[in-house]
């Protein structure tokens, strides 16, 4: 039996992202030993008891001696602080990635702490998520024919992309690169963007006088739509704030949009709105045949 790609994996922050990667890494008989690490012992107590770490430690800088992988899997404002604590211990062939959905903030990050991004550092973000968070709410499959984007530095070395490339081709990802630049403004535009309106809606219909009766007669239109609203605020409290540059163009974009959405609707402009809505069909059409349905 040839051995694992990794002998011992280190992830720190064991929730539905971190928690999915173990969990798939296992089943593809890809690692050997998976070390959680986190503040909550209770949450890594379960992780173990779940199956998806063999053990974990609460201290950062002891979880990751003799780690082959370290992944940070924790929410971007956290990422400098666990850096910082293990940047000094780490095995000088350990290689560090994350799967931080703003890479701009991450290698700002890395450069901060150890001056140039070391060649072992291999920014990464998986495309796929739920609204779900926790280690209960962790599968296997969630990376299967999902994108994950590397984002390398140029100071990063080519075996350490190739590794981390097969560690999540190992989930059934499909690999792609990007600039880091390009990947913010991208993300932007397509996840990052989406959860801002849809946190929006809920909260204004919920700060209504009447939201008790808007809710109760809210339909599958409104459930599949702000969905997304469920996911973890502080997560999304920090990609606001590392990604404000390119976000805030497409929020002053999108409210463009909208107002002239509104002045349609105003001077009830027929041709505006119903070109505005077959634009959207079509659009989205090619996207859902594009992707599978």
């Amino acid at each position: 039996m040839s051995d694992p790609l990794l002998q011992r994996l280190c992830i720190i922050g064991v929730g539905l992202i971190g928690g999915s990667l173990a969990r798939a890494l296992r089943q593809a008989g890809a690692v050997g030993e998976i070390v959680g690490c986190g503040r909550n012992r209770e949450q890594l107590q379960k992780a173990c008891e779940l199956g998806v770490i063999d053990r974990f430690e609460t201290d950062a800088a002891t979880a990751v001696k003799g780690a082959d992988v370290v992944v940070l899997a924790v929410p971007l404002g956290s990422m400098r602080r666990i850096m910082e604590r293990i940047a000094p211990v780490m095995d000088e062939n350990c290689i560090l990635t994350d799967v931080g959905s703003v890479k701009g903030s991450v290698v700002a990050d890395a450069a901060a702490v150890f001056k140039t991004p070391p060649a072992n550092f291999v920014p990464a973000h998986p495309i796929a998520g739920t609204e779900q968070s926790g280690v209960e709410a962790s599968f296997a499959e969630l990376f299967r024919q999902r994108r994950v984007i590397l984002t390398p530095c140029q100071t990063t070395a080519p075996e350490a992309v190739a590794r981390i490339r097969s560690m999540w081709e190992a989930c059934g990802a499909e690999v792609v690169e990007m600039e880091v630049m390009h990947h913010d403004e991208v993300l932007a535009a397509t996840s990052h963007l989406p959860h801002m309106l849809a946190y929006a809606l809920v909260d204004t219909l919920a700060r209504m006088d009447d939201s008790k009766e808007i809710f109760d007669y809210a339909a599958g239109g409104f459930r599949d739509f702000t969905r997304i609203a469920s996911s973890d605020p502080d997560m999304w409290h920090d990609i606001c704030l590392a990604n404000h540059d390119a976000l805030v163009k497409m929020l002053e974009a999108f409210s463009d949009d909208l107002r002239q959405l509104a002045d349609a609707v105003k001077r009830a402009d027929s041709d505006f709105l119903k070109q505005t809505f077959i634009r959207a069909k079509q659009a989205r059409d090619a996207f859902c045949h594009k992707n599978g349905g």
